[in-house]
């Protein structure tokens, strides 16, 4: 595969990799960082991954004017493409023509030479998250298993541009989590790339439960099941600091699994994580109304042994970290305000 991308009205690209340059025994990611500002106050950071059958782009845009882009793939490949900004015009060959793309929006893309223009705004911070797989590669994260997704297998079997959904559609929570361990890698060298390669694969299985997942499935919850549902609801409000795990949950309300986490979903328009989640959340909204406790006790408090997690939890629920939080006491009453609008336009959709 060759990747390559530039701005419209310069020749100079902002990046361009080759896998096939790498050596097929090497055991570590070449891993490529750059930061271009040709211009004051414009900014253009890329930080890539590379090996023989797995590229990892993180990309960050901001321009004082606005800018066509053009990013391509030649050769098959995989896309697992994550959107982290809004008001991107892109138009992609051989796929439906122009779109407005829409923030943390994620989907699966088969495409034989990719090749894709985008209009980027003037004064936006645009993000991107994509990790490109070869065909080979993507075929062994599946475990060779085509039936998982038939249309889509089909049309990477006969060299037909496709997606697996035929529309973006939200990350959820667990989604949200995997890219940020993949962001937060602390590993080097081999063991980095065993760590990533775990997570570009429980990528793929949060993403594939996702994108399959139509949004006009009816999940039938009869009165004794809901019964058992509220009172599962009741004891994660109970024990959220120290939750149950969900096999114990199950065994506890007498429900199996796979009709907990469908019927808990359908009832209450979230999965049994992201609920505790929530609870968490707004418990450590109204600890840091007492100025007196730090970061790390509040952590405590909610049930989280690791600051660090409380806080990258704490960042991806509201947006902004824990400490940073903390050091605007002083407008604490308006960020509460701010927080509970938030919270009620927002955050149920995104656990959907």
């Amino acid at each position: 595969m060759k990747i390559t991308s530039k701005i419209r009205s310069t020749q100079k690209p902002l990046f361009e990799i080759e896998t096939e340059c790498q050596n097929p025994i090497n055991d570590s990611f070449w891993e490529q960082n750059s930061c271009c500002q040709e211009v004051e106050n414009e900014s253009v950071i890329t930080s890539s991954l590379v090996s023989r059958d797995l590229v990892l782009l993180d990309i960050e845009l901001f321009f004082e004017s606005s800018k066509t882009i053009d990013f391509s793939v030649r050769g098959e490949s995989v896309l697992l493409n994550f959107i982290c900004c809004n008001n991107v015009k892109s138009a992609i060959e051989n796929f439906e023509s122009e779109m407005y793309e829409v923030e943390n929006t994620q989907n699966i893309i088969y495409a034989v030479d990719f090749s894709g223009q985008y209009d980027v705004p003037a004064f936006e911070q645009i993000k991107y998250f994509t990790i490109i797989l070869s065909v080979e590669y993507y075929a062994e994260l599946i475990n060779n298993n085509w039936n998982i997704h038939p249309k889509f297998s089909k049309d990477i079997l006969q060299k037909i541009n496709s997606t697996l959904s035929p529309d973006y559609l939200p990350f959820n929570p667990d989604i949200q989590w995997v890219i940020h361990e993949i962001k937060n890698c602390r590993y080097e060298g081999a063991m980095k790339k065993m760590y990533i390669e775990t997570k570009v694969k429980e990528l793929v299985v949060l993403q594939i439960e996702s994108l399959l997942s139509t949004v006009d499935e009816k999940i039938i919850v009869d009165s004794e099941e809901y019964i058992k549902l509220q009172e599962a609801k009741l004891i994660l409000e109970n024990t959220f600091t120290n939750a149950p795990t969900l096999p114990e949950l199950s065994r506890i309300i007498a429900l199996n699994e796979f009709k907990l986490k469908k019927g808990f979903k359908a009832c209450f328009q979230t999965t049994v994580k992201g609920y505790i989640t929530k609870i968490r959340m707004e418990y450590a909204k109204n600890l840091f109304r007492n100025k007196t406790l730090n970061v790390g006790e509040v952590a405590e408090k909610c049930g989280y042994k690791d600051v660090s997690h409380f806080s990258s939890a704490f960042k991806l629920f509201y947006g902004f970290t824990p400490a940073s939080f903390r050091k605007n006491h002083l407008n604490i009453n308006y960020a509460f305000l701010y927080l509970d609008v938030f919270e009620f336009f927002s955050f149920d959709a995104f656990l959907m």
